[in-house]
């Protein structure tokens, strides 16, 4: 039965920013290059494009010899793990191409392997030049491609893969899973002339690479643009009182309603709003709908726009939080990892899933106008990420009540705050 040998790779400038892959299928018995796959994936983090590498890779072995055994080789430590079956895969964008990479060979056909990253320098310059082609407006091409690597280390690497494959047993059972990373980010090698993250995680997924000046950007099209719609009052609202995802889940009060009708109205005078997604909360799904029966638009509804849970205090104005929990009030406002009390989510956890429904609501909406209705804290954490500000960032901005901000992506990855906090359409 014959034998290849996948590297795969994957990398994202911003993360998420312009992403690429690449992959590279080998001869396990020669180390003989057989062919290469790479892709500008447009705006994409880390782990979406390294697991599109392992897809190409595993669909360009499937299609030299779909009855060869293969053996992949990745240095992104999520990956592996979760191919292997030993960590559960929880984010939603990975699942579905976990689940199209599995279905590519019988499971049995396929081993897993995880190797530092200076031994994965094929792929990972395939997955470079991929994005160096995109940000000149282009696809990557096999004729361009300077990724390939000498006959000996390809050789050297093929027979130590093939040697590392013997020495394992196949099928061997999952051990117990293991958490993967919040942030399912990779490490940055210094040594690959790009700047390396100062996250310090011990099991760490982080790779940023710095994104290209926009001066230098070619003409990218039309950004996505999300315009970010806090939902109209409460009766909680005037109040001031801690209201998430995990309490009594209020709906509009009347001055609520009208606030919607009078966004809504304001909204159809500009004309832009091409689709509305919403949180699933009451008070987000009522004022979504008055808004898209004024602008004659379905809702679609996405539960990453959730409130975040603030555990015990939902329903508890700041000053009574701080009389019955003070020292976890404390944590809270001095840690973004730190939980109200009764666990509830931080805002670290808040931020992650919010750029996961970032990503991909950019991804879905490239070139349009896309009316996001939410919450405060999940507005607050749209800007604060577009700004590269810090979690304590949250604490400095203030957002009112059925008020518009708005911020457009671009497929080089950055990002414009274009608005925020507007009312003007409150005022009589």
């Amino acid at each position: 039965m014959r034998e290849f040998i996948v590297e795969a790779d994957g990398g994202s400038r911003g993360n998420p920013g312009p992403a690429g892959y690449g992959a590279v299928v080998l001869d396990a018995a020669t180390g003989e290059a057989l062919t290469e796959a790479a892709e500008y994936i447009g705006v994409a983090t880390n782990n979406v494009a390294e697991y599109r590498g392992l897809l190409a890779g595993l669909r360009a072995a499937h299609a030299l010899d779909p009855s060869a055994r293969v053996h992949v080789r990745m240095d992104s430590k999520l990956v592996i793990e979760q191919m292997s079956g030993r960590w559960k895969i929880k984010h939603p964008d990975m699942k579905p191409l976990a689940a199209e990479a599995r279905s590519v060979y019988p499971p049995d056909q396929v081993t897993y392997e995880w190797i530092p990253r200076e031994r994965n320098k094929h792929a990972d310059r395939l997955a470079n030049e991929a994005m160096d082609a995109g940000a000149k407006g282009r696809q990557w091409s096999p004729s361009r491609s300077g990724a390939a690597l000498t006959e000996d280390r390809a050789v050297g690497a093929a027979s130590e893969s093939a040697a590392a494959a013997g020495s394992r047993a196949a099928g061997a059972a999952p051990v117990p899973e293991e958490a993967a990373p919040p942030s399912e980010q990779r490490p940055e090698s210094p040594s690959e002339g790009r700047p390396s993250s100062s996250g310090g995680e011990t099991v760490s997924e982080r790779r940023v690479t710095s994104a290209p000046g926009w001066s230098a950007a070619p003409d990218l099209g039309a950004p996505a643009t999300l315009v970010l719609l806090r939902h109209g009052e409460t009766p909680l609202t005037p109040q001031k009182r801690f209201s998430g995802s995990g309490g009594t889940d209020p709906s509009l009060s009347a001055a609520g309603r009208e606030q919607a009708h009078r966004v809504a109205e304001a909204l159809a005078r500009r004309g832009t709003i091409q689709a509305i997604v919403a949180s699933p909360l009451a008070r987000t799904r009522e004022t979504a709908e008055i808004v898209a029966a004024r602008l004659n638009l379905d809702v679609t509804l996405d539960d990453g726009l959730r409130e975040t849970d603030f555990g015990a205090w939902e329903g508890l104005t700041f000053g009574e939080v701080r009389e019955r929990h003070p020292d976890d009030l404390d944590a809270w406002l001095a840690d973004p990892e730190a939980h109200p009390t009764g666990g509830g989510e931080s805002f670290a956890e808040t931020a992650t899933r919010i750029a996961a429904t970032r990503d991909k609501l950019v991804a879905a909406h490239a070139g349009r106008t896309v009316l996001l209705v939410t919450h405060v804290t999940p507005i607050k954490t749209f800007v604060r990420l577009a700004l590269g500000a810090p979690p304590t960032s949250l604490f400095r901005m203030e957002l009112s009540a059925a008020s518009l901000s708005a911020v457009a992506y671009y497929a080089d990855g950055n990002a414009s705050v274009r608005l925020f906090n507007d009312t003007s359409h409150l005022r009589p």
